[in-house]
């Protein structure tokens, strides 16, 4: 786990980067090695989520802007941050597996064996939200996306806070944070604290030197549709193979994939007016009734990328 500076010497730190910057926000170095200080980044961070403001921390994937999962204030706060839409709704990051039962309703066992399998990790299940939640996440169509993320400052800080709606830590349209930088230089004081976590994703293949660091890459994670089918549709490729999540889950189908090509023999006892039909798989559109639509950009959740895997 990354941890903090001495608490006295950060914050006299903080002090003068403020003086200078008249920042109103607060940052935490959380790239060295301190427990005590973790702690203390970890109660501001639950300090200003209970207030109802946003926060900026380092996940598995890219970095996030959080909020209270419960608040619509809070949730809103974090989509006009972003200048974001509530047609694109923020997934609800949460800090461990068991959470699922208790903001989720009509969970398949086969959604419960691919979290067994790649939870903590960069894999987003979505599934029809518990009717008797007070949560307001944006336009979800009764659905909610959840994920519990690899790292493990991040995990720290949701049992902490309790769930929390994330989206990528940047402004819409623009490439999701690698850095804490690169998310204070999108959204500045529309953030209260930003935890920094050191670079995150890998750099690019084949780029040396000074600018390796600008040319760093991370994907999303891979977002699951548990509300059509029991086994399972992928809306979002990611971090996350269809063929490593095939082997978990063999009847997982991809909306990304076209229908196979299967050619028909036809018993010489039917006749020609009535051919066999291969049986077609479940169409796209029908997504159109509920749930998240794979047309669309990716969910909150998320990060997005430039380029992004998909469309």
């Amino acid at each position: 786990m990354t941890v903090l500076p001495d608490e006295d010497e950060g914050e006299s730190v903080e002090l003068e980067e403020r003086e200078v910057d008249d920042a109103t926000y607060d940052r935490f170095d959380c790239t060295v090695d301190d427990q005590d200080a973790i702690a203390e980044a970890v109660d501001a961070a639950r300090r200003v989520v209970e207030d109802g403001e946003c926060i900026v921390l380092p996940t598995d994937t890219v970095y996030g802007i959080g909020a209270d999962a419960f608040s619509a204030d809070a949730v809103q706060g974090l989509l006009n941050a972003k200048n974001r839409g509530r047609d694109m709704p923020p997934p609800v990051l949460i800090g461990d597996a068991s959470l699922v039962r208790a903001l989720a309703s009509d969970v398949p066992d086969q959604a419960r064996e691919l979290v067994e399998a790649h939870w903590p990790g960069p894999l987003t299940i979505v599934c029809r939200i518990q009717p008797s939640l007070r949560m307001d996440l944006g336009d979800t169509d009764g659905t909610i996306a959840l994920r519990v993320p690899d790292h493990a400052l991040a995990r720290e800080i949701l049992r902490r806070t309790g769930p929390l709606a994330v989206s990528s830590a940047n402004l819409s349209g623009r490439p999701a944070a690698l850095t804490c930088d690169e998310a204070v230089e999108q959204l500045d004081d529309r953030v209260s604290v930003y935890l920094d976590g050191g670079p995150l994703g890998s750099v690019a293949e084949g780029v040396d030197g000074p600018d390796a660091a600008g040319a760093r890459q991370a994907l999303p994670s891979t977002i699951v549709d548990f509300t059509r089918r029991d086994d399972g549709q992928l809306l979002r490729r990611g971090a996350l193979s269809l063929e490593t999540l095939r082997e978990v889950l063999p009847g997982l189908a991809d909306l990304e994939e076209p229908p196979a090509a299967r050619a028909v023999s036809r018993p010489e006892d039917v006749p020609p007016e009535q051919p066999e039909v291969a049986e077609q798989p479940e169409q796209p559109e029908q997504l159109e009734e509920s749930g998240p639509q794979p047309a669309a950009p990716p969910q909150p959740d998320e990060p997005r990328i430039e380029p992004e895997p998909t469309p």
